[in-house]
């Protein structure tokens, strides 16, 4: 697939391949992945050896042995995979969760390959046959899967296999809502990774763009909550994928979408109203790449739903909720009215990584979505990861080098002690009826 270099600091997503780039990505369905993975969990006693999971498995802690503890580690990802052909469906959800969490938590690229047709052939096989969160967990793994790949022949040879599935499970209106969540979030980040031509990325974009547009050809709140979600994640594979789409095929995107995301600012929903915030300025973003003097004809309208949300104080909805949404539309707003990208640092290790553009954040956002808290440790050592960001070559340290700039326990503590009282005093000053108010 085409991938397009933009300067040798990426904005759109980093550099990329040629041949085959908080937002809240899945809040709205985040009660149904955490009964999904505690689920799961509770029945990993079905398959031989998973009752240990990755607490124990060695994927956080401090090895002495560390040869030892990697062939422990895949001695026990044998037998998830094995796992994954058993006849008891808790059993199979169980495997298809302890290898979600294995595949988020480390870099297994040599023990992948080897199993590469193995795990495509169980997750199709689960995508068709399985039900509800079977279909859920065997999409939210076949999209790590390819994350762990990286470009290349095996990552393409499997999102062919696994695409025309996560289509079929999205597009079906009688599917469960968490399948077709994590089916719109493997379609995206899949196609990003592994698409292998301009064709596969248009076909998915068409797919996707199906899925949301329906709530906005019915004014954006009148579907029904269940499928909130599913829009949301829809919404946010789309302008993933837009990030790396020719420039050739978005003018026509632009003018075709931006009226139906600017319904979607009616959602009852907040995460969707963010996330058809957060799209609306990664297309003005776009937008502005191709024709710097951009003119969109309903542009005051938008503007003010945009300011009318960014100062949304309506008591019915959750403080936090209005907090965030806030904040969001702020920031939008400020950036379609001709301002710059608020730009934020992600500190990993020794590292540091700006996000100071829409399409990056989008890019940044679907990976920390689908690789959770071990997104630090991709950032550090996986290719795929430092290439999309452009973090050059993994850092190579000795042991030395990681215990000098180790910080201790005690040190840590003394230092958020001192943090913590110097901070007290000054709001205390602020606090202080008895200060003087200029």
């Amino acid at each position: 697939m085409p991938r397009s270099r933009k300067g040798s600091a990426p904005r759109k997503g980093g550099p990329r391949r040629r041949g085959g780039a908080q937002s809240s990505a899945q809040a709205d369905s985040g009660s149904s992945e955490d009964e999904a993975a505690s689920e799961a969990r509770s029945t990993t006693s079905d398959c031989p050896s998973l009752a240990s999971a990755s607490a124990e498995d060695g994927l956080g802690g401090d090895a002495v042995d560390e040869q030892g503890q990697q062939e422990d580690l895949e001695e026990k990802l044998k037998e998830y995979v094995d796992c994954l052909t058993d006849k008891s469906a808790k059993t199979r959800q169980g495997a298809l969760e302890s290898l979600r969490l294995a595949l988020a938590a480390r870099l297994l690229p040599d023990f992948l390959l080897q199993r590469s047709l193995t795990l495509a052939d169980a997750l199709e096989k689960c995508l068709r046959k399985g039900k509800g969160e079977e279909q859920a967990l065997a999409a939210a793994l076949g999209g790590l899967l390819c994350v762990q790949l990286g470009p290349g022949p095996q990552s393409e040879e499997l999102f062919q296999g696994l695409q025309p599935l996560l289509v079929s499970v999205l597009t079906d209106p009688t599917a469960s809502p968490s399948a077709r969540l994590h089916c719109a979030s493997a379609l995206g980040l899949g196609c990003y990774v592994a698409a292998a031509d301009i064709q596969d990325l248009l076909s998915c974009l068409t797919c996707l763009e199906g899925v949301f547009g329906r709530p906005c050809s019915a004014g954006g709140s009148t579907a029904p909550a269940n499928l909130h979600g599913v829009f949301c994640a829809t919404l946010q594979a789309w302008a993933l994928l837009l990030t790396i789409c020719p420039s050739s095929h978005l003018s026509h995107i632009l003018d075709r979408q931006l009226p139906r995301l600017h319904q979607l600012l009616s959602s009852e929903t907040v995460n969707l109203r963010i996330a058809a915030g957060e799209t609306i300025a990664l297309l003005f973003e776009l937008a502005r790449d191709l024709e710097e003097d951009l003119t969109y004809a309903d542009m005051d309208a938008l503007c003010g739903a945009l300011r009318t949300l960014a100062t949304d104080s309506n008591k019915h909805r959750a403080k936090a909720d209005r907090r965030r949404q806030r904040a969001t539309f702020r920031a939008v707003l400020h950036y379609v009215e001709g301002g710059d990208c608020e730009e934020e640092t992600v500190r990993f290790g020794l590292e540091a990584l700006y996000v100071d553009s829409w399409a990056r954040r989008r890019v940044y956002a679907a990976f920390k979505d689908a690789l959770g808290s071990g997104l630090h440790h991709h950032l550090q050592n996986n290719e795929l990861l430092r290439d999309v960001f452009g973090l050059g070559p993994a850092l190579v340290l000795d042991a030395a080098a990681l215990k000098a700039c180790k910080v201790s326990r005690f040190e840590k503590h003394l230092y958020n002690a001192a943090a913590c009282k110097a901070r007290t005093k000054a709001r205390s000053r602020v606090r202080d009826k008895r200060a003087d108010v200029l």
